[in-house]
């Protein structure tokens, strides 16, 4: 059935590729296809039934008793989007196919703020994203939304190094294995330790050189390529390169920007669409992509931030309280340049988590009242996007530091972020995209594994790196990730075109109300010449919303 449009549950169906954990639903599910057994699943299992169920789904269907059941999987991979109109429950796989016109302020307010926005709202008023991990039951006009599946970390179960690194191993192989299917298939290569594991372990799988893909940036600082090419030469992989230009965004960005459901501003899905191109123009139908290690086994630098700031909280308070918060407050460290750096520590750690990381929120520190007039201001409420975030972090099952924030990012920079942006730019050009690093069995694993194994002091990732050690190159496993940073900040000061489109889509935003003249003005003219790497981003987000409003909801 086509999901590209929206659909009442008169007409159930259901996307992806849902493993039924139970016996009896996956023999039904191979006799009688998906949709059937996802009926039985809910008879046998009410709301729960989700949980029993593995790998990337989406279902949609009125029930016996005639409620409506939607449910999508732990990270969103695929999606589901919902409207309510009378007695009737409308959905679709995206938020643009439901008929809803009227934008939404407070979304572009949380767009400029996230540079996505997080389910369950969308750019549509009235327009609703089902979140990841959840279901929704709607009777009599009600409708309930809530979470099937929590985390439960379990670690310190007592398992030897050696037997963790085995059946992590076999599980990473698994999973490879699962996705590889008759089609011609291949891998995006950024260099990293995650893109490198997948391209190694397909070569090794199939016997053959992967397929591999990756894309360059021919500025200092910026490109990679290297880190990529020590991959292909330690497995022996088929690899293609691209570099992209500046005139490549130019034509990109805007196709990119209106090829989602909404705005969407991860600055490197243009660069991961033009790798999914040149894949599918050599005859590619599906990448293998990367993302996940980071999340599921402590990858990301703010990991090892946080614990340095979280240190404070052990402090006896009257430390805390009585000595270092008041000599703080009265602004003389700031004025002892070896005191300045400790002052900020303090200011930053006294800050609870999760608001702690958005401390250099580029929005927040620019001035609301800056960036935005009276009136748009008016229509929004600034507190959303952080009452959002709490309500994200405490939901997490009482655990330590590390998995909290794990889990805080397997919402934002997994399901609201990474993972749509590189299925949304492989869809562009025509590509399904597989996430081995994502599997249900692999995130089971990882609940287990000690906070210690995950962040060992402040080394990232401790344990994924040492099981890999002797399968990946020395010089990739202590590489510091960056995957496919985007120079557009550079470019968008100094390449005509492309500064031309920045200006033009900026002022734009300026014409509906949405930003303050001055401010764009200031943005483009003083600001983004002067730190183009710094302003690059803010632009970029800017020119993408702007570009969807075009194609979107044209003035």
């Amino acid at each position: 059935m086509n999901n590209a449009a929206a659909r009442t549950l008169h007409h159930p169906f259901c996307l992806g590729q849902p493993r039924f954990k139970d016996g009896d639903l996956a023999a039904l599910a191979e006799r009688e296809g998906a949709l059937a057994a996802w009926r039985q699943a809910f008879e046998k299992y009410g709301a729960s039934a989700p949980a029993r169920v593995s790998g990337d789904f989406a279902v949609a269907m009125t029930l016996a008793d005639g409620r409506s059941f939607l449910a999508i999987d732990r990270f969103a991979i695929q999606t589901l989007c919902y409207r309510i109109e009378g007695n009737q429950l409308r959905c679709a796989a995206r938020a643009d196919e439901l008929g809803a016109s009227e934008i939404d302020p407070q979304a572009i307010f949380d767009y400029l703020y996230f540079h996505v926005i997080p389910s369950p709202r969308t750019i549509f008023k009235d327009v609703f994203r089902l979140p990841p991990g959840h279901y929704a039951l709607f009777e009599n006009g009600q409708l309930t939304v809530a979470p099937y599946w929590t985390p439960k970390f379990e670690e310190g179960r007592g398992e030897s190094f050696a037997s963790l690194r085995d059946e992590f191993l076999q599980i990473v192989r698994d999973s490879i294995s699962s996705r590889i299917g008759s089609a011609p298939i291949g891998c995006y290569l950024s260099g990293g330790t995650d893109s490198s594991t997948v391209a190694g372990m397909l070569t090794q799988i199939t016997g053959n050189p992967a397929e591999t893909y990756s894309i360059g940036f021919d500025v200092p600082g910026y490109d990679e390529m290297e880190y990529a090419r020590i991959a292909v030469r330690h497995f022996g992989t088929h690899h293609h390169e691209y570099y992209i230009t500046p005139d490549d965004l130019v034509s990109g960005m805007p196709a990119v920007a209106a090829s989602y459901d909404q705005p969407f501003g991860n600055s490197s899905a243009v660069p991961a669409y033009y790798c999914a191109r040149m894949a599918k123009q050599d005859g590619i139908d599906k990448l293998l992509a990367g993302d996940g290690g980071d999340e599921l086994f402590g990858g990301n630098s703010r990991y090892a931030k946080q614990r340095i700031f979280g240190a404070y909280d052990n402090l006896p308070g009257i430390l805390r309280k009585g000595l270092a918060e008041p000599l703080t407050d009265t602004g003389l460290f700031d004025r002892i340049p070896l005191l300045k750096k400790g002052a900020s520590y303090v200011r930053q750690a006294r800050v609870p988590m999760p608001d702690r990381l958005q401390t250099y929120n580029l929005l927040l520190r620019m001035g609301l009242d800056q960036v935005f007039p009276a009136d748009f201001l008016a229509r929004i409420d600034p507190g959303e996007p952080a009452r959002h975030q709490r309500e994200t972090y405490n939901a997490c099952p009482p655990t330590s530091l590390v998995n909290q924030m794990l889990f805080y990012d397997w919402r934002y920079t997994l399901a609201e972020n990474d993972l749509p942006k590189v299925i949304g730019s492989a869809r562009l050009a025509n590509v399904a995209v597989g996430f081995p690093l994502l599997d249900d069995r692999l995130l089971d694993f990882s609940l287990k594994l000690p906070t210690a194994y995950k962040l060992k002091g402040i080394k990232l990732r401790w344990f994924f790196k040492e099981a890999l050690r002797g399968f990946l190159p020395d010089a990739i496993i202590t590489k510091k990730k960056h995957g496919f940073g985007l120079p557009f900040g550079p470019w968008a000061a100094s390449h005509a075109s492309l500064n031309k489109l920045a200006t033009e889509s900026l002022h734009g935003l300026a014409d509906r109300g949405i930003v303050r003249r001055e401010f764009i003005d200031t943005l483009l003219k003083d600001h983004l010449p002067t730190h183009p790497g710094f302003y690059g981003e803010l632009v970029w987000i800017m020119t993408m919303l702007e570009q969807w409003l075009r194609a979107h909801a044209p003035k």
